[in-house]
Protein backbone atom coordinates (compact mmCIF):
# COMPACT_ATOMS: atom_id res chain seq x y z
CA UNK A 1 0.00 0.00 0.00
CA UNK A 2 1.31 3.31 -0.93
CA UNK A 3 -0.17 6.87 -0.91
CA UNK A 4 -1.73 8.18 -3.91
CA UNK A 5 -1.02 12.15 -4.18
CA UNK A 6 -3.73 12.58 -7.31
CA UNK A 7 -6.76 10.87 -5.02
CA UNK A 8 -5.16 11.13 -1.23
CA UNK A 9 -6.20 7.79 -0.78
CA UNK A 10 -4.07 4.59 -0.10
CA UNK A 11 -3.58 2.37 -3.03
CA UNK A 12 -2.75 -1.19 -4.25
CA UNK A 13 0.64 -1.11 -6.37
CA UNK A 14 0.09 -4.47 -7.72
CA UNK A 15 -2.81 -3.82 -9.79
CA UNK A 16 -0.32 -1.68 -12.34
CA UNK A 17 0.30 -2.02 -15.76
CA UNK A 18 4.44 -2.19 -16.33
CA UNK A 19 5.97 -1.49 -20.06
CA UNK A 20 9.03 -1.97 -20.67
CA UNK A 21 10.90 -1.45 -23.74
CA UNK A 22 7.99 -2.32 -26.15
CA UNK A 23 8.23 -2.14 -29.97
CA UNK A 24 5.51 -3.99 -32.45
CA UNK A 25 6.32 -4.76 -35.84
CA UNK A 26 3.78 -5.51 -38.42
CA UNK A 27 4.69 -6.92 -42.29
CA UNK A 28 2.98 -4.43 -44.93
CA UNK A 29 0.83 -5.66 -47.75
CA UNK A 30 1.20 -4.94 -50.85
CA UNK A 31 -1.86 -2.34 -50.36
CA UNK A 32 -0.41 -0.99 -47.57
CA UNK A 33 2.56 0.13 -49.33
CA UNK A 34 0.78 1.14 -52.12
CA UNK A 35 -1.80 3.16 -49.40
CA UNK A 36 1.81 4.49 -47.24
CA UNK A 37 3.53 5.52 -50.66
CA UNK A 38 6.53 3.53 -49.22
CA UNK A 39 8.78 0.50 -50.54
CA UNK A 40 9.72 -0.64 -46.90
CA UNK A 41 7.63 -3.99 -46.39
CA UNK A 42 8.13 -4.00 -42.51
CA UNK A 43 6.84 -0.88 -40.33
CA UNK A 44 7.31 -0.01 -36.54
CA UNK A 45 4.50 1.10 -35.19
CA UNK A 46 5.51 1.15 -31.46
CA UNK A 47 9.10 1.60 -30.77
CA UNK A 48 10.68 1.14 -27.59
CA UNK A 49 7.68 2.32 -25.69
CA UNK A 50 8.21 2.26 -21.65
CA UNK A 51 5.47 3.46 -18.99
CA UNK A 52 3.86 3.00 -15.75
CA UNK A 53 -0.38 2.75 -14.93
CA UNK A 54 -1.11 2.82 -11.33
CA UNK A 55 -3.63 2.26 -9.28
CA UNK A 56 -5.70 5.48 -8.22
CA UNK A 57 -4.66 7.57 -11.38
CA UNK A 58 -5.86 7.74 -15.04
CA UNK A 59 -2.94 8.09 -17.35
CA UNK A 60 -3.81 9.19 -20.97
CA UNK A 61 -2.08 7.65 -24.25
CA UNK A 62 -2.22 11.57 -26.35
CA UNK A 63 -1.67 11.44 -29.92
CA UNK A 64 -3.21 11.60 -33.74
CA UNK A 65 -4.66 8.62 -35.32
CA UNK A 66 -2.01 6.21 -36.27
CA UNK A 67 0.30 7.17 -33.92
CA UNK A 68 0.56 3.81 -31.93
CA UNK A 69 -1.93 4.31 -29.03
CA UNK A 70 -4.44 1.36 -29.80
CA UNK A 71 -1.66 -1.04 -30.73
CA UNK A 72 -0.27 0.12 -27.64
CA UNK A 73 -2.96 -0.73 -25.65
CA UNK A 74 -4.21 -3.89 -27.78
CA UNK A 75 -0.68 -5.41 -26.84
CA UNK A 76 -1.73 -4.28 -22.91
CA UNK A 77 -4.77 -6.33 -23.40
CA UNK A 78 -3.16 -9.28 -24.70
CA UNK A 79 -4.64 -9.19 -28.04
CA UNK A 80 -1.37 -8.80 -29.58
CA UNK A 81 2.15 -10.05 -28.96
CA UNK A 82 5.19 -7.47 -28.29
CA UNK A 83 7.49 -7.71 -31.07
CA UNK A 84 10.39 -6.85 -28.56
CA UNK A 85 9.93 -5.85 -25.14
CA UNK A 86 7.23 -7.07 -21.88
CA UNK A 87 4.09 -6.11 -20.32
CA UNK A 88 2.87 -7.12 -16.91
CA UNK A 89 -0.44 -6.40 -15.42
CA UNK A 90 -1.00 -7.00 -11.63
CA UNK A 91 2.15 -8.40 -11.78
CA UNK A 92 1.10 -11.21 -14.59
CA UNK A 93 2.79 -10.97 -18.28
CA UNK A 94 0.97 -10.72 -20.59
CA UNK A 95 2.49 -13.27 -23.31
CA UNK A 96 2.80 -15.84 -20.39
CA UNK A 97 0.32 -15.78 -18.28
CA UNK A 98 -2.33 -13.98 -20.64
CA UNK A 99 -4.98 -15.88 -19.17
CA UNK A 100 -4.67 -14.21 -15.84
CA UNK A 101 -4.47 -10.66 -17.18
CA UNK A 102 -7.66 -10.75 -19.06
CA UNK A 103 -9.22 -12.09 -15.97
CA UNK A 104 -8.46 -8.65 -14.35
CA UNK A 105 -9.12 -6.02 -17.38
CA UNK A 106 -11.78 -4.29 -18.91
CA UNK A 107 -10.51 -3.86 -22.23
CA UNK A 108 -12.67 -1.47 -24.78
CA UNK A 109 -12.16 -0.63 -28.36
CA UNK A 110 -13.79 0.04 -31.49
CA UNK A 111 -12.21 -2.68 -32.70
CA UNK A 112 -14.15 -5.06 -31.32
CA UNK A 113 -17.99 -5.06 -31.78
CA UNK A 114 -20.74 -6.76 -29.54
CA UNK A 115 -22.94 -9.14 -31.93
CA UNK A 116 -25.63 -7.19 -33.95
CA UNK A 117 -27.96 -10.49 -33.45
CA UNK A 118 -28.19 -9.94 -29.36
CA UNK A 119 -29.70 -7.26 -27.41
CA UNK A 120 -26.73 -5.67 -24.61
CA UNK A 121 -29.01 -7.00 -22.12
CA UNK A 122 -27.95 -10.63 -23.38
CA UNK A 123 -24.49 -9.93 -24.57
CA UNK A 124 -24.12 -8.23 -20.62
CA UNK A 125 -25.13 -11.25 -19.32
CA UNK A 126 -22.97 -14.12 -21.58
CA UNK A 127 -19.88 -12.13 -20.86
CA UNK A 128 -20.57 -12.45 -17.23
CA UNK A 129 -20.68 -15.64 -17.29
CA UNK A 130 -17.92 -15.87 -19.56
CA UNK A 131 -15.96 -14.16 -16.60
CA UNK A 132 -17.20 -16.67 -14.13
CA UNK A 133 -19.51 -14.01 -12.13
CA UNK A 134 -22.69 -15.24 -10.33
CA UNK A 135 -26.17 -14.70 -11.96
CA UNK A 136 -26.69 -12.48 -9.16
CA UNK A 137 -23.94 -10.27 -9.01
CA UNK A 138 -24.75 -10.07 -12.87
CA UNK A 139 -28.28 -8.96 -12.68
CA UNK A 140 -26.91 -6.20 -9.36
CA UNK A 141 -24.03 -5.52 -12.17
CA UNK A 142 -26.56 -4.58 -14.96
CA UNK A 143 -28.96 -2.83 -12.83
CA UNK A 144 -26.39 -0.18 -11.97
CA UNK A 145 -24.17 0.05 -15.17
CA UNK A 146 -27.48 0.56 -17.41
CA UNK A 147 -29.01 2.79 -15.03
CA UNK A 148 -25.82 4.80 -15.17
CA UNK A 149 -25.49 4.84 -18.94
CA UNK A 150 -29.12 5.19 -19.83
CA UNK A 151 -28.74 1.47 -21.53
CA UNK A 152 -32.30 0.86 -19.93
CA UNK A 153 -34.35 1.97 -22.62
CA UNK A 154 -33.11 -0.05 -25.33
CA UNK A 155 -31.43 -2.95 -23.64
CA UNK A 156 -33.53 -5.67 -25.17
CA UNK A 157 -33.26 -4.08 -28.85
CA UNK A 158 -31.04 -5.82 -31.10
CA UNK A 159 -27.35 -4.54 -31.21
CA UNK A 160 -27.58 -4.26 -34.67
CA UNK A 161 -30.95 -2.03 -34.37
CA UNK A 162 -28.94 0.67 -32.41
CA UNK A 163 -27.05 4.36 -33.04
CA UNK A 164 -23.48 4.25 -32.66
CA UNK A 165 -23.61 5.99 -29.12
CA UNK A 166 -26.02 3.66 -28.13
CA UNK A 167 -24.02 0.54 -28.75
CA UNK A 168 -21.00 2.62 -27.73
CA UNK A 169 -22.50 2.73 -24.01
CA UNK A 170 -23.76 -0.75 -23.94
CA UNK A 171 -19.81 -1.71 -25.13
CA UNK A 172 -18.67 0.38 -21.95
CA UNK A 173 -20.99 -1.54 -19.90
CA UNK A 174 -20.19 -5.36 -21.11
CA UNK A 175 -16.28 -4.17 -20.87
CA UNK A 176 -16.97 -3.64 -16.60
CA UNK A 177 -19.20 -6.58 -15.71
CA UNK A 178 -16.43 -8.60 -14.16
CA UNK A 179 -15.61 -5.08 -12.02
CA UNK A 180 -12.10 -5.39 -13.56
CA UNK A 181 -9.27 -3.77 -11.12
CA UNK A 182 -7.26 -2.43 -14.64
CA UNK A 183 -9.55 -0.28 -16.87
CA UNK A 184 -7.91 -0.09 -20.53
CA UNK A 185 -10.41 2.63 -23.08
CA UNK A 186 -9.30 2.92 -25.90
CA UNK A 187 -10.72 6.08 -27.48
CA UNK A 188 -13.84 5.80 -24.73
CA UNK A 189 -16.06 8.73 -25.91
CA UNK A 190 -15.96 7.65 -29.51
CA UNK A 191 -19.08 8.82 -31.27
CA UNK A 192 -20.95 10.32 -27.83
CA UNK A 193 -22.74 13.17 -27.51
CA UNK A 194 -21.59 15.44 -25.19
CA UNK A 195 -23.77 14.68 -22.12
CA UNK A 196 -23.13 11.14 -22.44
CA UNK A 197 -19.56 11.33 -23.05
CA UNK A 198 -19.44 13.93 -19.58
CA UNK A 199 -20.92 10.72 -18.41
CA UNK A 200 -18.53 8.52 -19.14
CA UNK A 201 -15.43 10.46 -17.97
CA UNK A 202 -17.56 11.24 -14.37
CA UNK A 203 -17.56 7.41 -14.09
CA UNK A 204 -13.72 6.68 -15.32
CA UNK A 205 -13.30 9.24 -12.73
CA UNK A 206 -15.24 7.34 -9.98
CA UNK A 207 -13.02 3.79 -10.90
CA UNK A 208 -9.87 6.39 -10.11
CA UNK A 209 -10.96 7.20 -6.93
CA UNK A 210 -11.85 3.88 -5.98
CA UNK A 211 -8.15 2.70 -6.38
CA UNK A 212 -8.17 1.14 -10.10
CA UNK A 213 -5.60 1.62 -12.33
CA UNK A 214 -7.06 2.97 -15.60
CA UNK A 215 -5.61 3.66 -18.98
CA UNK A 216 -7.50 5.54 -21.69
CA UNK A 217 -6.17 6.56 -25.63
CA UNK A 218 -7.55 9.73 -26.89
CA UNK A 219 -6.84 12.79 -29.55
CA UNK A 220 -9.02 15.18 -27.81
CA UNK A 221 -7.00 17.80 -26.36
CA UNK A 222 -9.31 19.01 -23.58
CA UNK A 223 -10.32 15.28 -22.74
CA UNK A 224 -6.86 14.73 -22.01
CA UNK A 225 -6.45 18.16 -19.77
CA UNK A 226 -9.94 17.56 -17.63
CA UNK A 227 -9.69 13.97 -17.06
CA UNK A 228 -6.01 12.48 -17.11
CA UNK A 229 -3.94 12.68 -14.03
CA UNK A 230 -0.84 11.57 -15.94
CA UNK A 231 0.01 12.08 -19.82
CA UNK A 232 1.90 10.31 -22.35
CA UNK A 233 2.44 11.78 -25.73
CA UNK A 234 2.99 9.48 -28.55
CA UNK A 235 4.43 10.17 -32.26
CA UNK A 236 5.38 8.11 -34.85
CA UNK A 237 5.57 5.13 -32.42
CA UNK A 238 7.61 6.84 -29.94
CA UNK A 239 6.59 8.41 -26.57
CA UNK A 240 8.18 11.92 -26.73
CA UNK A 241 7.25 12.93 -23.38
CA UNK A 242 4.88 11.95 -20.47
CA UNK A 243 4.12 13.66 -16.92
CA UNK A 244 1.02 15.60 -15.76
CA UNK A 245 -0.12 18.84 -17.46
CA UNK A 246 2.00 20.93 -15.59
CA UNK A 247 5.19 19.34 -16.61
CA UNK A 248 4.17 19.44 -19.85
CA UNK A 249 3.44 22.88 -19.92
CA UNK A 250 6.29 23.35 -18.27
CA UNK A 251 8.53 21.15 -20.04
CA UNK A 252 7.60 22.94 -23.35
CA UNK A 253 7.22 26.18 -22.30
CA UNK A 254 3.26 25.96 -23.40
CA UNK A 255 0.22 27.00 -22.36
CA UNK A 256 -2.19 24.80 -22.60
CA UNK A 257 -1.84 20.57 -24.55
CA UNK A 258 -2.63 21.59 -27.66
CA UNK A 259 0.30 23.81 -27.93
CA UNK A 260 2.52 21.28 -26.40
CA UNK A 261 1.38 18.63 -28.78
CA UNK A 262 1.79 20.71 -31.38
CA UNK A 263 5.23 21.56 -30.73
CA UNK A 264 6.63 18.16 -30.08
CA UNK A 265 4.53 17.12 -33.38
CA UNK A 266 6.96 19.95 -35.21
CA UNK A 267 9.85 18.72 -33.56
CA UNK A 268 9.65 15.03 -33.99
CA UNK A 269 8.43 15.33 -37.83
CA UNK A 270 11.27 17.25 -38.66
CA UNK A 271 13.58 14.32 -37.21
CA UNK A 272 11.84 11.61 -38.96
CA UNK A 273 12.53 13.39 -42.23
Amino acid sequence: MQFNVFTKKYVRWDDMIQINELTKVYKLTKKQMMEQKTKKKMMKAVDKVSLVSKPGEIYGLLGPNGAGKTTVLRCIATLLKPTQGNISVSGYDTVKESEEVRKRIGFLTNEIKLDPQFSPKYMFTFFGRLHGVDDKTIEERREKLFEYFGIKDFEDKKIDELSTGMKQKASIAVSLVHDPDVIIFDEPTNGLDIVTARSVTEYLKMMRDEGKTVIISTHIMTEAEKLCDRIGIIIKGNLVLEGTLDEILNSTNTRDLEDAFFELYKIHNKEGE
